[in-house]
């Protein structure tokens, strides 16, 4: 069984002499919005310090292989495919040559290389 403290806590504030006790507030919900039918949706990663560097390098990397492109689509696609340790991998190698090799791992796999198709083609 489960009591409410609300009726006890306005008993004890009247006895104090208070007026009343306000209900607690509970804020509303998220709205949800689904996208119209065949909308290409990237969803990046919540910004970090380590996400916005590796985005500096991906960005970097992607425009010098696709120049006069825009690669900001392109750049949502890896990092929403890499994992956290790989981003923070392709952030410490910012000025690296290696840096190319971490963003091209994460190119190669499938699930990304449908995002930047999709994202080309949009």
């Amino acid at each position: 069984m489960r009591l409410s403290v609300l009726p006890v806590l306005a008993a004890a504030a009247a006895l104090a002499g208070c007026v009343a006790v306000p209900p607690p507030t509970v804020a509303p919900g998220p709205v949800v919005v689904a996208p119209p039918a065949g909308a290409v949706v990237v969803t990046p990663p919540a910004a970090t310090p380590n996400n916005a560097a590796a985005r500096q390098v991906i960005n970097a990397e992607m425009a010098r292989r696709l120049p006069g492109r825009n690669v900001g689509p392109l750049t949502d696609c890896v990092v929403s495919n890499a994992t956290m340790a790989e981003l923070a991998d392709i952030a410490a190698q910012q000025g690296q040559p290696g840096a190319a090799g971490a963003v091209a791992s994460v190119v190669s796999r499938p699930a990304t290389s449908q995002c930047i198709a999709r994202a080309a083609t949009a």
